[in-house]
């Protein structure tokens, strides 16, 4: 199974089937809070959901094409991080992210994603990573801000959610850049 271990506090673990009922319950406990940025959490009303994305996701994995992880504090679930699809000809990936409002605030997400971008551009070899943002959730925009992306630019009523259209906002690193920060 693969574990990225980011610090004593903080593991990333793809996720198994053992990891549905957690997972939903994530997710059901943080519904109004993910809902807000995430376009499919209405849709996720069981457990049983993830006994069929579950196994896509391993899917994913085993076929070096990015993958879905827990992000596991002091042991508990607290978020998701994923890469995802892997273009591998232009070796470039984008990173999606969300954590549990009462795990906020404590640079797990920072901490998290840049060890994603750490595994990326050493493990991987990719050149680029991506991250989309809502334009006005600021909380997220916080973390490609915080560890060197560039802005990039927006894409106009770039997602659905449950409220209407919203802007997305684009940011990217190269790993040459990434290199020289680390």
């Amino acid at each position: 199974m693969f574990t990225l271990k980011v610090d004593q506090d903080i593991e990333l673990q793809l996720f198994q089937l053992k990891d549905c009922r957690a997972l939903f319950n994530l997710v059901d406990q943080n519904r109004h809070h993910l809902r807000q940025w995430l376009p499919w959490v209405d849709d996720m009303a069981s457990h049983y959901q993830y006994e069929t994305i579950i196994p896509m996701w391993l899917k994913q994995f085993a076929e070096n094409n990015g993958f879905n992880a827990g992000i596991r504090y002091r042991g508990q679930l607290v978020g998701c991080i994923g890469m995802h699809f892997i273009d591998w000809r232009n070796r470039q990936t984008s990173v999606g992210y969300y954590l549990a409002e009462q795990a906020q605030g404590k640079g797990i997400m920072v901490r998290s994603v840049q060890a994603v971008l750490n595994y990326a551009f050493y493990d991987l070899g990719l050149n680029r990573v991506e991250i989309r943002c809502g334009e006005h959730n600021l909380k997220s925009r916080a973390i490609p801000v915080r560890l060197g992306f560039a802005l990039e630019g927006k894409i106009r009523d770039g997602e659905l959610l449950h409220t209407g259209f919203h802007d997305l906002i684009v940011y990217g690193i190269l790993a040459r850049d990434w290199k020289k920060l680390m």
